[in-house]
């Protein structure tokens, strides 16, 4: 039985959905069937239309499915990518968590994989932080969190965050780093990680 992986992203301009686009093909290189979904939009059009890159990007990434609780209880493995706010979690991100309450009791997020990747406009803008603050949400569903560390050396050359992939986002709307290999081996690291506990099951 393959590991169903769902890659859960949220990004205004973009550099979170290319994150999760490495990351989709990343756990399927590892035979593992995969979900790519977005975190619906809370924000108000005006302010998406104010941003010429963000509504480029709401409107390349229409098609992709918006991620359900369903989707949460699918899923044997999740790899999240989205962006920093002020140290934390968008508060998109934090909109879609805050309905998983029911699956929580139910204990239907106990040991779950997951890993999680961010972003910023610059190198020390608060990757870090936001995924240790969103790893504390993670501790309390009873997921087990599969964090690269420093386990492959493309890690190092992705700006070396032992937490998760980090990006940072250029003023062309590019992403600085050559962090692409790192992603895809976090996603693969999830979904082997995920796969050691199947089998640790049977």
């Amino acid at each position: 039985m393959s590991i169903k992986l769902a890659v859960i992203y949220y990004s205004s301009t973009g550099t979170n959905y290319q994150m999760a686009q490495w990351a989709e093909q990343g756990a399927k290189e590892a035979d593992a069937e995969v979900k790519l979904l977005k975190i619906p939009e809370t924000a108000p059009e005006a302010a998406i239309d104010s941003n010429p890159a963000w509504r480029a990007n709401a409107d390349a990434t229409k098609d992709v499915p918006e991620v359900t609780l369903a989707d949460l209880e699918w899923a044997d493995a999740i790899v999240f990518s989205f962006p920093t706010r002020f140290g934390n979690i968008a508060s998109q991100v934090q909109a879609f968590i805050d309905t998983a309450g029911g699956l929580w009791a139910q204990g239907k997020l106990a040991n779950k994989v997951v890993s999680a990747m961010s972003s910023a406009s610059n190198p020390h803008g608060g990757q870090e932080a936001t995924l240790l603050s969103f790893y504390t949400t993670m501790f309390h569903w009873g997921a087990i969190v599969a964090a690269p560390g420093f386990t492959d050396p493309s890690i190092f050359a992705g700006g070396g965050n032992p937490y998760g992939a980090s990006s940072t986002q250029g003023q062309d709307g590019k992403i600085v780093e050559d962090n692409e290999a790192a992603v895809k081996h976090q996603a693969k690291r999830t979904a082997t990680v995920a796969e050691w506990i199947q089998k640790g099951q049977e």
